[in-house]
């Protein structure tokens, strides 16, 4: 069985869903972190949690669009090298 195109549009929906995922982590840890350093700290306190709040929403949306954008022109360029060279041989059961 021989995998010549993928559907880029649902290859990248699948990627930005996965990457919004991951940068929902990585965002939360850098908001763990953020408020951890900005603990005990006395000219601003509210600094640490604006950061952090804003790690939480700002890169899962950053994270989803790289990944919608890089899967989109991944498979694009797929499909391309496929029709030149004949696609990805898979065995199936």
């Amino acid at each position: 069985m021989v995998l010549k195109r993928v559907g880029a549009m649902s290859v990248a929906r699948i990627s930005g869903v996965l990457y919004a995922i991951i940068g929902l982590f990585i965002g939360g840890c850098v908001s763990l972190l953020a408020m951890a350093g900005m603990a005990g700290r006395q000219d601003n306190p509210f600094m640490g949690l604006l950061f952090g709040v804003g790690a939480i929403i700002v890169l899962p949306i950053f994270y989803g669009l790289l990944g919608f954008i890089g899967a989109l022109i991944t498979a694009g360029l797929y499909n391309i090298l496929a029709g030149a060279v004949g696609g990805m041989q898979l065995d199936l059961e």
